[in-house]
């Protein structure tokens, strides 16, 4: 066998910028490199301000999952000045995230992730009749004639006639990895289409709350609009009136429709063809699952009144799951053996966030490279650890906690997606049982919402509209000194903000992402992050088209933006594809 390496730079249909270098042997990873190529540097921004305005510097680390940073920044002061928020505010919040998870997984799998399974070349052949058998085979969604598929036909067919595929260019299309019949690729690229329309109606749950999307706005103490329950009164601004509250009942309609009736039945459907990418271990990565829990019951976020519970699961284990104090020194841990980073304390050793540092030291090489040094530091991702263990974090991992924890809905759901396609709980550690857990959160998430809408509205009758709390805002209230950790589960997976408060302003801010988990390079023990792992043992049809590798990495919904916060004017790069 030869051996080769494989460089992606950039991976494409993700937010930021983020480099995979694979050894082959042959046509085989052996191992894998992951690094984030713009440097981090939100931390710096954020020292000596006042924490009550952090969440508006936090919230424009990314624009994709818009309001997570947001809220964990909200809720890292709520929890460092001991700051419950009102019910109605609490419920408010549980909303906006509880759409912004909707709403991320459903554009994540049409427009990010579906073209890695969907030929959308393949689709011209189609028969607009059979497409229209399939789709009615599997779901009630009135968009299912065969008129309405020969227009998306039609609508391709010029795409391609004219030489020009717009947002279907650059793809592997007639790759022989790809399965699916011509009449189910057409069916895909319809809902593709269909849900460009779709997001722009979920998005108006933000607008309506939040007064706009992307990064609605917030406050530390609660929510930033009132209610009103008179018509006349705005709604947006600063109160939601009851025709914007009737408003949001469409919207988590609308929401639960799409996901009952278009989102959940393609994925199984597709997830059909594909089994294969179903095998436990195939694309799976490290075996370790973390979260830090979501969608409080109350203002003050328990760990043992939220709808996702807080945990790990080691080594696949469901049987156990172990508890995570996001305020031990010991537990949670970031590195930077492998990142252009130094530590005061020395480049092996961890700190915890409330001790983290972002001291630049970028030491090599210069771009464009044709490969780096895995005994070097590589990325200006960290190397987060609980517990010195690498931990993936995201939609598979709280469909397992929520599994593990014994939830009612989610064994209910799981088992009707696993016994439809045939396949054991443990299909689920797989990189397309990745993105069939999104699915499946996504549809719990949706009927949830119903739930605190109802709770929502049923505070407004009895009387209750308040949705802020005033005590603490003044800082001559404060302690001269305090610290907190304000956490959410991002649609990507666990996030956190850690801030330390000292005379009234931030002295140290510290914020570990989802994909700094998933995609941090090697720590000081030479343990792989979750990227790295998932992609070893991967087997590619044709290497110079990588199309394996893009359908694993996709399936963590990387945002390295989040991960890497600030680039090099100078630094930008046309895509890079080399075999060297």
């Amino acid at each position: 066998m030869s051996t080769q390496t494989l460089v992606i730079d950039p991976i494409t249909r993700i937010e930021g910028h983020l480099r995979i270098e694979a050894q082959m042997d042959g046509n085989v990873i052996t191992s894998a490199m992951s690094s984030g190529t713009m440097v981090r540097g939100i931390e710096i921004i954020l020292r000596d301000r006042d924490p009550r305005d952090a969440w508006a510097f936090a919230q424009r680390i990314c624009g994709v999952c818009t309001l997570v940073h947001g809220i964990a920044s909200v809720r890292a002061v709520e929890d460092a000045l001991q700051y419950e928020i009102p019910p109605n505010a609490n419920l408010i919040r549980n909303l906006m995230i509880g759409a912004q998870f909707v709403h991320d997984h459903v554009m994540h799998f049409y427009h990010l992730h579906a073209l890695d399974w969907v030929d959308v070349v393949s689709a011209l052949s189609a028969d607009p009749k059979e497409t229209s058998s399939l789709a009615q085979s599997i779901s009630a969604y009135p968009k299912s004639s065969p008129g309405y598929f020969a227009d998306v036909q039609r609508r391709i067919k010029t795409l391609v006639e004219s030489g020009q595929l717009g947002i279907f260019a650059n793809a592997y299309w007639g790759h022989p990895a790809y399965k699916l019949p011509p009449a189910a690729n057409l069916m895909a690229v319809a809902h593709y289409l269909e849900a460009l329309a779709w997001q722009r109606r979920a998005a108006e749950l933000h607008a309506i709350f939040g007064g706009k999307n992307p990064h609605p706005n917030f406050v530390v103490g609660g929510s930033p609009v009132g209610i009103s329950v008179h018509e006349g009164e705005g709604t947006g601004t600063t109160t939601v009136n009851t025709i914007g509250l009737a408003r949001v009942a469409q919207i988590i309609a609308e929401m639960q429709s799409f996901v009952d009736q278009v989102y959940l039945p393609d994925t199984l459907a597709i997830a059909s063809f594909y089994k294969d990418w179903l095998t436990p271990g195939h694309g799976e990565g490290v075996g370790n699952f973390l979260c830090y829990g979501d969608f409080p019951a109350r203002g003050v976020p328990d760990p043992k009144q939220m709808m996702i519970p807080r945990g790990a699961i080691l080594g696949r284990d469901l049987s156990h799951i172990h508890e995570v104090d996001l305020n031990s020194q010991a537990e949670i841990q970031e590195f930077v053996a492998h990142s252009w980073y130094d530590y005061t304390t020395g480049k092996n050793t961890g700190l915890h966030p409330y001790q983290g540092q972002t001291n630049l030291h970028y030491t090599g090489p210069t771009p464009p490279y044709a490969h780096v040094d895995p005994a070097a530091s590589y990325s200006w991702l960290k190397s987060p650890r609980w517990n010195r263990h690498p931990m993936e974090v995201g939609p598979l991992a709280r469909v397992l906690m929520l599994y593990a924890s014994g939830d009612t809905a989610t064994r209910e759901l799981a088992g009707k997606a696993l016994t439809q396609l045939n396949v054991p709980i443990q299909a689920l550690f797989s990189t397309l049982g990745r993105t069939a857990a999104r699915t499946l959160e996504a549809k719990l998430i949706a009927d949830a919402m119903s739930g605190w809408y109802e709770e929502l509205m049923k505070n407004i009758r009895s009387g209750d509209v308040r949705t802020f709390n005033e005590r603490l805002w003044e800082p001559q209230s404060w302690p001269s000194h305090a610290q907190g950790v304000g956490f959410t589960e991002a649609p990507r997976g666990a996030l956190a903000h850690w801030v330390v408060i000292e005379q009234g302003k931030i002295s140290n801010y510290q914020a570990v992402v989802p994909s700094t988990w998933n995609a941090g390079p090697r720590d000081p023990l030479g343990q792989e992050g979750p990227y790295e792992a998932s992609l070893k043992g991967q087997l590619l049809a044709v290497p110079t088209q990588p199309l394996e590798i893009l359908r694993t990495i996709h399936s963590f919904d990387p945002c390295i933006a989040c991960a890497v916060h600030l680039s090099d004017p100078e630094g930008e790069e046309l895509l890079e594809l080399r075999v060297v």
